[in-house]
């Protein structure tokens, strides 16, 4: 789902929050004004709502690169444990995970 959407959204980025329940990322949940251009996407948080299977977020790079940039560092840092850009061509192996402090880690598609 998340990289149809981004394929859809394309050549703007895609964003939305990831929603988990036992360390299983289950769904994405978009936010109300969501801004989406050509380099980024921007979160009205204020529309967040107080759910704690809020895990973290998802984004696309139409770039094909799935490095974070500095704001979006910034971003991982007040929203979440897990991260994920997604890049151009938006396969299935077309993504890397982020923790927090913008490490990259292993997750698992299942």
């Amino acid at each position: 789902m998340i990289m149809e959407a981004s394929k859809d959204s394309m050549p703007k980025e895609f964003g939305a929050y990831l929603r988990a329940e036992k360390n299983i990322i289950y769904e994405i949940s978009i936010l109300p004004g969501t801004i989406q251009g050509d380099r980024h996407t921007i979160f009205q948080t204020y529309n967040k709502p107080i759910d704690f299977s809020i895990v973290g977020s998802v984004h696309s790079h139409p770039s094909g690169v799935t490095l974070p940039s500095d704001a979006d560092v910034h971003m991982f840092q007040n929203s979440g444990p897990i991260h994920i850009i997604v890049g151009y061509p938006f396969g299935m192996d077309d993504y890397s995970a982020y923790n927090q402090s913008a490490q990259k880690i292993k997750i698992n598609v299942i």
